[in-house]
């Protein structure tokens, strides 16, 4: 039976992915107004703002390693951000979030335990070759490109998340990443994001970044800190079938029964690759689990 702590990090983890694919896809929409990056860069900035409001760290809380983290965490977060909303502006939401799920599919393979493991990569790629059907050449291949770059920082985000949770107590860690990914992000939009900005997009910006990435990069952050990387990874096999489903409610898009066959075979996968499993506790975990 699992203990109540990882019972608590996959709530949190399910919380996390619901609010990711609803923010997911409302953003979508911001994508016709300021484009794909400066629909990344406007949720990453107010996440910004709102975190330092909220959590205002301090510089004596910070070991130059634990900054270190902290920046790397940044700059990763915004290349999951950034190179995610440029996929689902050229695939679908399902498909993209099935392609960037690779990254911790690939996390959970590395760090799980038993040989078995290795099966559930080759499950992956039928589901991938299901989902993208390059014999039809139906799905744009840079796309794809840019949702498995995605998969690839999200993975290091996970390792990133976890060494932050530990190193860093509280929420100090994410006020310092969140800012270094909004810088990143401004780099990436450019100055014109600006000037098609209104009234309007401000305040839904504000909106968004609650739902993606402010409430779920927390609801990680806590979860990672009461669960091992790997049934983390696997708990995230669910995030494409979440995409998937937002994706239809939400902006419309029905998949053919090659998409839904396919991400299922990736959910599989993911849950076939690691199972859950409590972390040994840091240091850092006991003082939260102290402090609660």
């Amino acid at each position: 039976m699992a203990s109540q702590q990882a019972r608590n990090g996959a709530f949190m983890a399910v919380a996390a992915m619901c609010s990711v694919q609803l923010g997911a896809a409302i953003a979508v929409g911001l994508i016709d107004d300021i484009g794909s990056v400066g629909a990344a860069w406007l949720r990453l900035f107010w996440a910004a703002v709102l975190l330092v409001i909220i959590v205002r760290p301090r510089p004596s809380s910070f070991t130059r390693r634990s900054l270190l983290a902290a920046v790397l965490l940044g700059v990763v977060t915004a290349g999951i951000t950034v190179l995610f909303m440029m996929a689902v502006e050229r695939i679908p939401l399902g498909t993209a979030s099935a392609l960037e799920f690779l990254g911790p599919l690939g996390v959970a393979v590395l760090h799980g335990n038993g040989r078995d493991r290795f099966i559930w990569p080759g499950l992956a790629a039928l589901g991938v070759v299901l989902l993208t059907e390059p014999w039809a050449g139906a799905v744009d291949p840079v796309g794809v490109g840019l949702a498995l770059a995605a998969g690839l920082c999200w993975g290091a985000y996970i390792l990133l998340t976890q060494r932050v949770g530990d190193e860093i107590h509280g929420l100090g860690g994410l006020a310092v990443s969140m800012p270094v990914a909004a810088l990143v992000a401004s780099i990436a939009a450019g100055p014109a994001v600006l000037g098609q900005m209104t009234p309007q997009l401000w305040l839904v910006g504000i909106g968004l970044a609650l739902l993606l990435p402010v409430i779920p990069f927390v609801l990680e952050l806590l979860a990672l800190r009461r669960l091992t990387a790997a049934a983390f990874g696997t708990l995230m096999s669910l995030e494409p079938a979440f995409a998937m489903v937002m994706g239809w409610l939400i902006l419309h898009q029905i998949p053919a029964l090659l998409g839904v066959i396919g991400i299922a075979a990736v959910v599989i996968a993911g849950v076939g690759a690691a199972r859950s499993g409590d972390r040994h506790q840091s240091h850092a975990a006991v003082d939260l689990a102290r402090d609660g």
